[in-house]
């Protein structure tokens, strides 16, 4: 029996040199898999009919951006996602929702083997399989780059051998993945971490040293999701794309910086990702102001670890899912509206506006109205002092 192979596809030289090596190699009928997460770049018409030229017995392109945006980002901004405090998760949230229509795909076309791009260096072969290996541990996952050592120049050798639909000339010198949350760069002189960024390499923000006039925006938020911009109803990927355009002209959201790999290597990596920085800094002042002391602080652990296993490949884990059942809980008073300035490559905060804020003016204020009764102050920070007291005493006994 034939086997079929679901391709995750790109387009691009590995992928689309995989189509016509799977054929050969496992006397495979490949069909190529396109996922749109807002992307961009090349026709995604274009791409499709590129993987038939290739080879693939079917082609197909599914358009997820709204799902991605609603089903994957906004957990992510409700997570305050930031692996290292720093990355909103760019990449790694795209792979599981690829993942799922990899499957899907597999399901429909009566696919055995699921086939990725990814090298044996990089953090996404472990999403790509151990997603498969949740949803679906009967599919076999081939990786032509990492399981036949498939060098570049071997692919690109390939390509000319099989006069392949593939322009090298227009090849970048760096590795680039992108989709509506953000941008990765790397590879090139950026391996080089001594090496500074050049302005060439950013697509989606503009340089912030150029002088411009702030944008100032209002960001409503619902249950820590966001529903509004300015007062217009948007969806989640409305949210993103429009934050993206506004923040991105501002050069918010530029991040450079030398991360831990899964599978244990420091890598450098330049992210562009306006539109999240921006909503994951409005959901974060939102939160401090109605969500309570305790609650916010054991979230924040939630939120670190929460981040990390996406970072690791393990959206379908148990502690994932456990771990956003509690997240959810805690974004029922999450709402309000946020202002902020963009200006300058920063987004800051200027106003909180919320009916379910828990900042009382009256116990706040050093003015006139001041409700806060500071008698019972100083009964409070003795019985709170007292452990360390004890024990400065005992320390003393004893020394």
């Amino acid at each position: 029996m034939t086997e079929r192979v679901v391709l995750a596809y790109s387009g691009g030289l590995d992928t689309s040199v995989a189509i016509p090596y799977l054929a050969e190699k496992m006397d495979a009928e490949v069909i190529a898999v396109l996922v749109d997460v807002g992307q961009g770049g090349e026709d995604m018409e274009v791409v499709r009919k590129r993987a038939l030229a290739c080879g693939a017995v079917e082609s197909e392109v599914i358009d997820a951006r709204e799902e991605f945006a609603a089903d994957f980002c906004l957990p992510a901004i409700r997570a305050n996602a930031l692996y290292m405090d720093r990355y909103p998760l760019v990449s790694a949230l795209s792979r599981p929702l690829i993942v799922k229509h990899l499957v899907q795909a597999a399901h429909k076309h009566s696919g055995t083997v699921v086939s990725h791009g990814c090298t044996g260096k990089g953090n996404d072969q472990v999403r790509f399989e151990v997603g498969i290996g949740a949803l679906a541990p009967h599919l076999k996952v081939v990786a032509p780059a990492r399981d036949f050592a498939w060098t570049r120049d071997k692919a690109i050798a390939y390509a000319e051998s099989k006069n392949l639909p593939i322009d090298q000339s227009k090849k970048s010198p760096y590795s680039i993945d992108q989709n509506i949350f953000g941008r990765a760069v790397e590879t090139g002189f950026l391996e080089d971490i001594w090496n500074a960024p050049i302005e060439d390499i950013y697509s989606y923000t503009s340089n912030p040293a150029e002088p411009r006039d702030a944008d100032e925006v209002v960001i409503t938020f619902e249950q820590g999701r966001p529903v509004a911009i300015d007062g217009e109803t948007v969806t989640p990927f409305q949210a993103i794309a429009e934050l993206n355009r506004r923040a991105g002209a501002q050069g918010v959201g530029r991040l450079d910086m030398v991360e831990d790999r899964l599978v244990g290597i420091k890598s450098r990596e330049v992210y562009e990702a306006p539109g999240a920085i921006a909503l994951i800094t409005a959901h974060q002042e939102l939160e401090n102001v109605t969500v309570e002391r305790d609650l916010a602080r054991f979230k924040k652990s939630v939120d670190q670890r929460w981040g990390e296993l996406v970072y690791d490949g393990l959206w379908f884990s148990p502690l994932k899912s456990s771990l956003e059942a509690f997240i959810d809980e805690s974004q029922k008073h999450v709402t309000g509206e946020i202002r902020m300035t963009l200006h300058g490559g920063r987004a800051v905060v200027t106003g909180r506006r919320s009916e379910a804020s828990l900042y009382d003016f009256s116990l706040a204020t050093y003015d006139e109205g001041d409700l806060f009764d500071q008698s019972l102050a100083k009964g409070f920070v003795d019985l709170w002092g007292l452990p360390s007291r004890l024990a400065s005493a005992r320390n003393t006994r004893l020394s």
